[in-house]
Order: C-alpha cells, then structure tokens, then sequence
C-alpha cells in the first residue's frame, strides 16, 4: 500500500520536495516532544531508540535528555541541520546520530528497545506499510514499537496545520495494527486508540487535532501474556 499525499511532487525527489519545505520557514515544528511520544515512552528504561522522520529534531532531543541513544532519520538535510543544532544546544549531540535518508528506498541497519514513528504521513509517495513493517522488524525482544499519526484533519482549519492533510490517507491505530501484519502470539498491544490534544496553528490560533497511537510490544520466550 502506497499512501500518498495531495499534491505531486513536480517531479522532485522526496529529498527535494522536503528540503525545499523545510527552507521555506525557518522553523516549522514546535520543537517540544509529540505528545504520544511523551506519554507511551516517558516511563521506558532508557536504550537505543530510532526516530523516523525525525524532522527538526524535538523528540530525538527530547529522548536524548533522558538517557537514550537515539539515531534520528530524515530525508531532509535542512531538518537534519536543524535537528543537529537543536541537540549540540541541548548539550546532548553525542548521544545522538543524524542520517539522511529516503526510508521509501532503504531502513538504517541496527535493532532498537524503541522505534518511533510520529506522524510519518508525506505530501509525496511513501510505502508507509512496507516502513512500519521494517520498524517492527527492528525492535528487539521486550522493546516498543510506537506509531502516531492523525487521524482527522484539523476540523475548521482546511491546511492551517502545515500538512496539508486533506489528502493524505490516514488509518485508524487499528488499521495500523492490521496492516503490520506482526506474528500471532509474538507482540503485546500496549495502546491502540485515538485521543485528542491541544495544537497551534501557524496563524497563531489554537485548536483541536484528533490523533491516533498504537504501541506494541515485543515478546519473547518467558514473558508473560497480558
């Protein structure tokens, strides 16, 4: 499955498009860490953690603070600038490795206790399935999978989120959970729903976004069932 956004991309590469995006303002996101991110993972033992499409850097940081050892991927280098500078201010830039690259064409190497992905939705084509199953595939035993994404556009708002989200597919936490197709028996759902949360928008007004998380866990031999 190919989710894509409302827009072509004029012929640019994901590269491109997203740097050119990103250029256009100096910085687009908060810089604060997502919300889901906060509360599914706030409680976790500290490891190694991969952050896909890390963007300008706000959760890989905010991981970093407490403890982790996170590799934060992009395909945008201007993000990943951003990103870089958000950390080394944060004191925090070597707990942390930048790397480029388009996740529709190869997955970093490594196994993680948490891999994230928060809003991974993209105005231009993207095998989100095939990379949130490679994001299961890189979870160690005992470690989380942890998926957000919005699950309406910004009602009353038309683009004003910054996403253009009128065309973007956009599943439930249930069709996430279906589409990952994980072993029977082999992983613990920790969340699966929808909640809603405050969000500004680049007009400066202030809304209502409803969003949706799905956090699974990965079981081995000896863990119990819940």
């Amino acid at each position: 499955m190919v989710e894509a956004g409302f827009g072509a991309s004029g012929g640019r590469s994901a590269a491109e498009f997203w740097d050119a995006r990103y250029a256009g303002a100096p910085q687009i996101w908060s810089g604060e860490p997502n919300v889901a991110l906060v509360r599914v993972a706030g409680g976790l033992t500290p490891g190694r953690a991969l952050d896909l499409g890390c963007g300008e850097g706000g959760d890989a940081v905010w991981l970093a603070r407490r403890g982790w050892r996170v590799t934060g991927v992009d395909v945008s280098a201007v993000a990943l600038g951003r990103a870089a500078a958000s950390a080394a201010a944060a004191g925090v830039d070597g707990r942390v490795v930048w790397r480029r690259m388009d996740l529709g064409v190869v997955f970093p190497v490594g196994v993680f206790e948490l891999v994230s992905a928060q809003f991974l939705h993209s105005e231009v084509e993207l095998p989100r399935v095939e990379i949130l199953r490679a994001a299961a595939g890189a979870v160690v035993v005992g470690g989380m999978l942890l998926v957000a994404g919005h699950a309406a556009g910004p009602a009353g708002h038309g683009d004003h989120a910054g996403c253009g989200d009128s065309g973007l597919v956009l599943p439930s936490a249930g069709e996430v959970l279906a589409s990952l197709a994980l072993a029977v028996g082999g992983w613990e759902v920790v969340a699966c729903e929808e909640f809603e949360r405050s969000a500004r928008w680049p007009d400066g007004s202030v809304g209502v976004r409803r969003d949706s998380v799905l956090a699974v866990r990965r079981r081995g031999a000896g863990m119990a069932v819940v």
